[in-house]
């Protein structure tokens, strides 16, 4: 039996995502900003990073895959499903529930990189900078934690624990 210990409470979560938020809505105010969501994890802070901006921004989904079921990153990553738009001439943000060896947002601002877009940015809410096996830094950091395993507020364990909200480490009894 495992039991769950609150590490980020929601309210300062909701706190550094509004923080965020209006950096980023200063930042792209004069520009066509299109936030690309890191599915499954990312869509809680995606919905609540979208209903903090003040600016308009679209917004797309792509899924992409290095962990399965494990608990530790492959290093091999999968895309899943694509993006839907045209992304030439676009200042792209993607979002992230967490990096963590930094493999995947590595591959993915390559890959939209290559596509033309005007700029790629990263913005993630969580960030565990001691995992990383690729230079990556976010352009809009959210909260820097330690090497645990976490849970919650879209990140999950075998696709469990995503609806909690707050972000909990799973401890075993």
């Amino acid at each position: 039996m495992s039991t769950l210990k609150v590490m980020i409470g929601r309210d300062e979560i909701r706190s550094k995502t509004k923080e965020l938020a209006a950096r980023i809505s200063e930042d792209y105010k004069d520009k066509d900003l299109l936030m690309v969501c890191v599915l499954k994890g990312g869509f809680m802070f995606m919905a609540d990073l979208a209903r903090e901006m003040t600016i308009d921004v679209n917004l797309d989904f792509i899924s992409c895959s290095s962990y399965g079921s494990a608990t530790v990153s492959s290093g091999v990553v999968r895309i899943l499903k694509d993006i839907d738009y045209d992304i030439t001439g676009k200042h792209i943000l993607i979002v992230e529930d967490l990096i963590d060896t930094g493999l995947t947002l590595k591959y993915l601002k390559d890959l939209f990189a290559a596509k033309g877009c005007a700029s790629v940015k990263v913005c993630t809410i969580l960030d565990k900078p001691s995992r990383r096996r690729v230079v990556m830094e976010p352009d809009y950091e959210g909260i820097i934690i330690p090497d645990a395993f976490v849970v919650g507020y879209g990140l999950d364990y075998a696709e469990k624990y995503r609806n909690l909200p707050d972000v909990c480490i799973v401890c075993d009894d």
